[in-house]
């Protein structure tokens, strides 16, 4: 018997999509959280600390690998594999001890979680018309706001009735049942059974032809002399170490420099993700605005993400601010800004490439990324008790402007 279909099923499955964002940004985030209390008990210096995060960002740089899986196994198989595997290792993590192992289980972390953005462009690519595409890509990267909102309570939570090693355990628990809904309710909009035709008509004409997925299984060799990959790519390499930076180190940050304990932390480190949440919605507001005045979907995604790089200039003074709540305030400006420009690249990978080489092509984009993020914190790890932190918020406040003028260099509007 035909099940009976579910109106704008394409907004539940994004709204779906969003648990596992949150889960993923949430099970990376708790280590960030707890970093003065594991570095204390654990013995780990600022260097050490630095390569623990510099290999987790060595793993997710493997999203093209993640993005290539994706397009090749499919979502419903592909991704329900990814959660299961990233939701394990950070089980894992409440096991672990020394820097060694905790270095150990982030690369696998990183190589398992990488597969989200990926598939989340997939998702939109598959799922939505051009025009909503934005807007999609901006709520299920709300998903990654949330889950670093979510990490600092859930740490404060674990000490007080545990340790932190709860907290790993709690987060991996979770991904595994997110893992079992998705396998039992996803399916691509050819075969799943609750999609109404009036929805498929309205999925398949707003979709452009030149998308369509091509017979040619993708080659990431072909896209990396794409000159459109590159126009997405190196911003997301200068963009993306902002997000190490609030993720990684700004709780340590808080501690040892503006003193806050991890009751304040678990306050105020939730914040700035907070703001990152609007800037998601933002940003494609920003970009529909522009289009209803004539401005083509490409320029208008390049004037969004070149708004939010001047927001980010704002960042510069994090480092300078008398007061620590001013220097909390500057960091919600600057996961604001990040975001809004974030989601606005990342969501470029549907508009310029087809339908079946989207995920890789967002990997390949992912990759130049967390490289960024990478450089960032190991230079950080190693440099920042002699220098401090001041001189790399001014780095942040303006590498955006960089990537601005990059997209709008390298990147062609579609014919």
């Amino acid at each position: 018997m035909t099940k009976r279909g579910i109106p704008k099923l394409r907004w539940a499955i994004i709204a779906l999509f969003v648990g596992a964002m949150v889960i993923n940004y949430l099970s990376r985030s708790v280590l960030g959280v707890a970093a003065p209390v594991i570095l204390t008990e654990q013995a780990i210096s600022s260097v050490e600390y630095g390569w623990i995060t510099g290999a987790f960002q060595l793993g997710v740089m493997l999203q093209p690998l993640a993005g290539f899986f994706l397009d090749s196994v499919g979502l419903k198989i592909g991704f329900t594999l990814c959660v299961a595997a990233w939701s394990l290792v950070t089980m894992a993590h409440g096991l672990v001890h020394g820097w060694f192992g905790f270095a150990a289980l982030r690369a696998l972390l990183g190589l398992a979680e990488g597969s989200a953005q990926p598939a989340g462009q997939k998702l939109v690519a598959t799922w939505f018309p051009a025009k909503e595409r934005g807007l999609a890509g901006g709520i299920y990267n709300i998903g990654a706001s949330f889950g670093a909102v979510f990490a600092p309570p859930l740490v404060a939570w674990a000490v007080m009735v545990h340790s932190w090693r709860l907290a790993f355990l709690v987060a991996g628990g979770i991904g595994l049942v997110w893992a079992l809904l998705w396998f039992f309710f996803y399916d691509n909009p050819a075969r799943h059974r609750r999609l109404t035709p009036q929805e498929r008509e309205h999925i398949e004409s707003g979709q452009e032809a030149r998308l369509a997925a091509r017979a040619a299984k993708p080659s990431i060799l072909a896209l990396a002399r794409r000159r459109d990959l590159w126009g997405i790519a190196l911003p997301r390499l200068l963009a993306d170490p902002v997000w190490g930076m609030l993720s990684f180190w700004m709780p340590l940050y808080l501690a040892r420099v503006r003193g806050f304990d991890l009751t304040q932390i678990a306050l105020f480190a939730w914040l700035p993700f907070l703001a990152a949440d609007l800037g998601c919605l933002f940003g494609p507001a920003v970009v529909a605005f522009l289009q209803r005045r004539g401005i083509a979907l490409i320029d208008a995604r390049r004037w969004a993400f070149t708004l939010g790089a001047v927001m980010m200039t704002g960042m510069a003074f994090v480092g300078m601010a008398t007061n620590p709540y001013a220097a909390i305030a500057l960091l919600c400006l600057g996961g604001f800004a990040h975001q809004t420009l974030s989601v606005t690249v990342i969501t470029m990978a549907s508009d310029l490439f087809p339908r079946n080489e989207v995920a890789t092509a967002a990997g390949m984009a992912g990759l130049a990324g967390n490289l960024g993020v990478l450089l960032f914190s190991v230079s950080l790890g190693q440099m920042v008790d002699s220098v401090g932190y001041e001189p790399f918020f001014i780095l942040l406040g303006v590498l955006d402007l960089v990537g601005a003028a990059l997209l709008w260099t390298l990147v062609r509007k579609p014919a």
